[in-house]
């Protein structure tokens, strides 16, 4: 099986999106996907968790457990932190604050970045 990690940075929402859609194209065919919420995107997510017009691709992607984790520290500083930590989003932040990029690749995982 293809493992792959969509690393979104962007917080621009049209961008934010394609990680999105990416993320169910992929699982649907049967990949092991998962999305990690880094820089921007960490506060394009708390806003679409609450809503806005892509609200229900992003909770479908959310309840399939498609998001493996937010940054912690990108999170603090995007002021997203409470909003994802309410949504139940985890954190990682083994590497000064930031998820390692490196144990993905260690376990496998292609990292796609947007």
């Amino acid at each position: 099986m293809k493992k792959i990690v969509l690393l979104a940075f962007e917080g621009k929402e049209m961008c934010f999106v394609h990680v999105l859609a990416n993320a169910l194209d992929m699982e649907e065919k049967g990949y092991d996907v998962k999305v990690i919420l880094e820089g921007e995107a960490t506060a394009t997510a708390a806003a679409l968790g609450k809503g806005g017009n892509f609200h229900e691709l992003y909770m479908k992607v959310k309840d399939r457990g498609l998001i493996d984790c937010a940054c912690k520290a990108c999170s603090m500083k995007m002021n997203a932190y409470d909003t994802l930590a309410e949504q139940g989003i985890p954190f990682k932040g083994e590497m000064m604050g930031h998820p390692s990029i490196a144990d993905y690749i260690k376990r496998g995982y292609e990292i796609i970045t947007f």
